[in-house]
């Protein structure tokens, strides 16, 4: 097990998932906290890095396209410090950030996790149900339905019909996007059969956002939705018959087989090293990690 603690948050690796918590320092965002604990499995991993600062350094896991519905519905566009995938690490734990590092990559490069995109969420979105207020309104979300209800500063053609409510299955897509610049940002719920240009400020399925401490919450609350839709890379695949999972006839097989395949994974490993594949340190962490599981 690898576990880093910071201010900032604590990191745990226990070789199948990463446990991400937030610290309680008083520079740790409002979304982090909000969020809370995130719990993300091995498959879901691209990659990890550590990048070294004159003062500190910063943890950053890099999630494979469509694994996380947080930052599927905001397109990359959180800033830093609300980002959950990234730990500022002190100067005197680079050396604990370095193993937590090298324990993941060899785990991805023995478990041969793909870095491609996913057909299925592996993190899960936030609890529910979930409200935050920010900018004209307020969005809460209790798994069924989203209510959007408007405040005194909102655009009288938009709160003029009352608060809203959207039924789940009306929903085709959800987007949070911040405030950039004077242009103003949104949290906007595409709904069935009302595909709307109007701008946030007077599309009554969107609320305005402007660039407030708060509006970052709004990103949850999108994630929580985005979770319950269909993904957008799912492929619909009809009259296909079941197949075992890769790895199950192994499984099945009991320990002799386990350790067989590890040992072929040895082989497999001495040849891609030769073959310059994998680099010299590449294949010293990925031979570890057998090692350490035969």
């Amino acid at each position: 097990m690898a576990e880093i603690i910071q201010r900032d948050g604590t990191w745990i690796f226990d070789g199948d998932t990463l446990r991400l918590t937030p610290g309680r320092d008083k520079n740790v965002s409002l979304l982090r906290r909000t969020l809370g604990e995130l719990t993300v499995p091995l498959g879901a991993l691209a990659g990890v890095s550590l990048e070294q600062g004159r003062k500190a350094g910063r943890l950053r896991l890099r999630l494979r396209d469509g694994a996380d519905p947080l930052l599927q519905a905001t397109g990359g566009k959180l800033a830093e410090p609300n980002d959950p995938y990234q730990l500022t690490v002190e100067a005197d734990r680079l050396g604990v950030a370095e193993y937590l590092v090298d324990e993941v990559r060899g785990a991805l490069l023995l478990d041969q996790v793909p870095a491609g995109p996913v057909d299925g969420y592996l993190v899960p979105g936030p609890a529910v149900p979930l409200s935050a207020s920010a900018g004209d309104g307020t969005a809460s979300f209790d798994g069924e339905r989203v209510r959007l209800e408007w405040n005194w500063k909102t655009e009288e053609a938009k709160s003029a019909a009352g608060s809203r409510t959207l039924a789940l299955g009306d929903i085709t897509a959800v987007e949070w996007r911040p405030a950039a610049g004077l242009e103003n940002g949104c949290l906007r719920f595409t709904v069935r059969g009302t595909d709307t240009k109007a701008p946030p400020k007077y599309d009554p399925n969107s609320v305005e956002l402007w660039g407030f401490k708060r509006d970052p919450l709004m990103a949850l609350v999108a994630a929580a939705v985005q979770a319950r839709l269909p993904h957008p890379a799912a492929a619909v695949e009809e009259d296909r018959p079941a197949e075992e999972p890769d790895g199950v006839a192994a499984l099945e097989a009991g320990p002799e087989a386990d350790h067989d395949a590890l040992l072929r994974r040895l082989r497999e490993l001495g040849e891609l090293h030769k073959e310059g594949v994998l680099t010299d340190e590449e294949f010293a962490l990925a031979k570890q990690a057998v090692l350490k599981r035969l």
